[in-house]
């Protein structure tokens, strides 16, 4: 056929839906007409209302509007791809508290009527619209649209439901809200009605069907779309009432940020002040901003995404503190320190590089606010391997000691500083920012002062403070305790989470492999192995393994499966590195290839036509259909080293920092959900290692 043909075939099409449109429109305003309790402004917006019921959406309206012959409010209930909609039609001016009190007493019953669904709060939505008026703004969580807005702005939303999701709600709402009868426009003047699929829910609803229906929805979608999807079974956690501070914690792939994160819109819909959501990685706040604007855009204002650093030197500023923050002069200081003080001490024979001397100091001594010599003496230093005597402790408080004399020379503060002054700010005027809940995310990668600082924020309130993270991730050394931060978590305040949603068992053994060595001690003090069993729901995620002689021909290997995705889109793919220097490697090697390049610390949670590249702990919090991890078991070799120098103390220091590359790489496979593409190289050279 020619492109004339074509056209006018097109243009043909557009003809018979515009009518079909104006017919439905005409049918609508025919049906709306028999709501007699209801003016005629709030009938125009009915109408609408009913024309979408053409297209797969459902109305519930009041059984009681038809026989009226009082004057009544227009509040109806609409099902459709968006989410549930509690909308309350007006045709009089500004809402009332009254009014504004009614509609989210409807929303809140409408919540509880598809809690049992398994269906986030997120979801339902409370609407009012303005009859005979153009408007759009917010009132809380209330929408507030005018009669022309209200048809686009339902269509624009992001889908969250299928079709048979939508019928199977809608009845579900009908049967538990006697006062709603279900409202169609007359079929005759519509299109025809989807096809009912086999098997789908219709009339009484097959409860797991529906789960399963969402769940599979939401993999074949973006891998962004899946990243914020709640399975019905964690809705109950996400609007549970807790005493005071409460914990999440459970293996990769459980779904712990995706709580969080629904958790947190639940909260700001909930409460009056705001809500602080806090991550250790930089990155991170910004996808999840992006995600919340998504799924809950009505409240996503009251929720602040932030790294612990960034609000805490935005806390000091606000309070007149000053900080010096600059990491190359504080590091300088310290190669000083090391040079004059610890290169010669006991400290060498241990270990005679600086670096695990370094994160001594930043992780024991400084990250966790000790003040005096006798109280480093006898404090369990947590997830660190080397046995240190009091001369060796001795020696590591004097290298301390000389650090912070030199950087206080120099006038300048480093990273643990900052959030020193902030918990000693928050100390000295207790008055607390107006936030109702405080929101950690990766809670095992902050220090003990980083803990104690978010905690002073909130104390022990009802709600006030959640803590979400997993010990085996770790990607940082030292550790704490919740104890040692005065955090006291007991009975159903600390909820695990054992059903991994993200990886298949293929992928997941692959990874458990890894670490199935390294038993490890999460925040509650239990010590854990490393291979933990957990329930599987996803099957069809496959892991290829391939090994080659040189760099260059992984590379080639690397490059030919990257083209070779399905639909040779990298969008929902990742290449995850062990070092910047690697990451540097191979951002030029896809961009001589012609491979579009997101680094993850540019990804914002939007979806980007480009494989994301970044480190392994860069992709922290994040996970992705398809995840290449080349040169992966380079790591491999620092253990074996490690092993092989035998049980001397150096041994121990490079047995800890092979347990914790280990720790990163399985980080990094767990991020994979369809696909783990591991590359070896049989003789390792320098390229792209680091």
């Amino acid at each position: 056929m020619g492109a004339g043909g074509a056209g006018s075939q097109r243009a043909q099409e557009a003809r018979r839906q515009e009518r079909l449109l104006r017919e439905q429109w005409q049918a609508a305003r025919r049906q709306a007409l028999r709501w007699r309790a209801v003016g005629e402004g709030e009938r125009r917006v009915l109408a609408q209302l009913l024309v979408l019921t053409a297209r797969g959406w459902r109305l519930l309206v009041d059984r009681h509007w038809a026989a009226a012959a009082r004057t009544a409010r227009a509040n109806v209930l609409l099902v459709g791809p968006g989410g549930v909609f509690v909308i309350d039609v007006t045709a009089g001016g500004e809402p009332t508290e009254e009014q504004a009190a009614k509609l989210l007493a409807a929303t809140k019953a409408a919540e509880s009527a598809v809690a049992s669904l398994g269906m986030s709060p997120v979801a339902v939505q409370p609407v009012m619209v303005f009859a005979g008026r153009r408007h759009d703004a917010g009132l809380g969580r209330i929408r507030l649209l005018g009669e022309h807005e209200i048809g686009p702005v339902l269509l624009a939303q992001p889908h969250r439901l299928r079709a048979e999701s939508v019928r199977a709600i809608a009845d579900h709402l009908e049967r538990v809200l006697p006062d709603h009868v279900g409202a169609a426009v007359d079929q005759q003047a519509s299109s025809a009605p989807e096809p009912h699929r086999p098997g789908a829910p219709d009339g009484l609803f097959d409860l797991e069907g529906l789960r399963d229906a969402a769940l599979e929805g939401a993999r074949r979608a973006p891998i962004e779309q899946w990243m914020t999807f709640l399975h019905p079974d964690q809705v109950a956690l996400v609007r549970r009432n807790w005493s005071g501070p409460a914990r999440i914690s459970g293996p990769a792939g459980t779904g712990k940020t995706v709580v969080a994160l629904h958790r947190a819109a639940h909260l700001a819909r909930r409460t009056t002040g705001r809500i602080l959501y806090v991550t250790f990685a930089n990155n991170l706040p910004r996808v999840q901003s992006t995600f919340l604007r998504a799924m809950a855009p009505a409240v996503a204002d009251r929720v602040d995404f932030r790294s612990l650093h960034s609000w805490a030197q935005e806390f000091l500023q606000e309070r007149g503190v000053p900080v010096r923050l600059h990491g190359d002069k504080a590091e300088t200081a310290f190669s000083l320190a090391w040079k004059n003080v610890g290169r010669d001490s006991r400290l060498a024979e241990l270990d005679p590089a600086p670096t695990y001397w370094r994160e001594e100091i930043d992780y024991v001594i400084k990250g966790r606010g000790l003040t005096g010599f006798e109280e480093y003496a006898t404090v369990h230093r947590r997830r660190r391997r080397a046995s240190l005597h009091r001369t060796h402790r001795r020696a590591v408080w004097e290298l301390y000691e000389a650090y912070e004399s030199l950087r206080g020379e120099r006038g300048v503060h480093d990273f643990n500083d900052v959030l020193s002054l902030a918990l000693a700010e928050v100390t000295r005027r207790p008055e607390r920012p107006s936030y109702a809940a405080v929101i950690v995310d990766e809670v095992q990668d902050l220090t003990l002062v980083g803990v104690r600082l978010l905690h002073a924020l909130v104390g022990d309130v009802p709600n006030g403070l959640l803590l979400v993270g997993d010990g085996q991730q770790t990607v940082y050394p030292g550790g704490f305790r919740l104890g040692d931060a005065g955090i006291d978590i007991r009975g159903d305040r600390g909820q695990v989470l054992r059903t991994n949603y993200r990886n298949s068992r293929q992928i997941l053994d692959a990874a458990l492999a890894v670490v199935a060595d390294d038993a490890f001690e999460d925040l509650d003090g239990v010590r854990t192995p490393g291979r933990r069993d957990v329930d599987l729901t996803y099957h069809d995620g496959h892991v290829v393994r391939v090994t080659r002689p040189t760099v260059d021909a992984q590379d080639r290997e690397l490059l030919d499966a990257l083209r070779s995705l399905p639909g040779g889109a990298p969008a929902d793919t990742a290449l995850l590195c062990p070092s910047m220097r690697a990451v540097g490697h191979y951002q030029r090697l896809l961009t001589q290839a012609g491979i579009p390049v997101c680094p993850l610390e540019h990804y914002d949670g939007h979806a980007v036509d480009a494989v994301k590249l970044g480190t392994y702990r860069r992709a922290k919090g994040l996970e992705f259909k398809n995840v290449f991890l080349p040169q992966h078991d380079a790591v491999f070799a620092s253990g074996t080293a490690a092993d092989a120098a035998g049980g001397t103390e150096s041994a121990q220091t490079a047995r800890e920092r092979a347990e914790l590359l280990r720790s990163r790489l399985f980080v990094a496979m767990t991020r994979a959900r369809d696909l783990l593409w591991l590359g070896s190289v049989s003789r390792v050279s320098d390229t792209g290692t680091g």
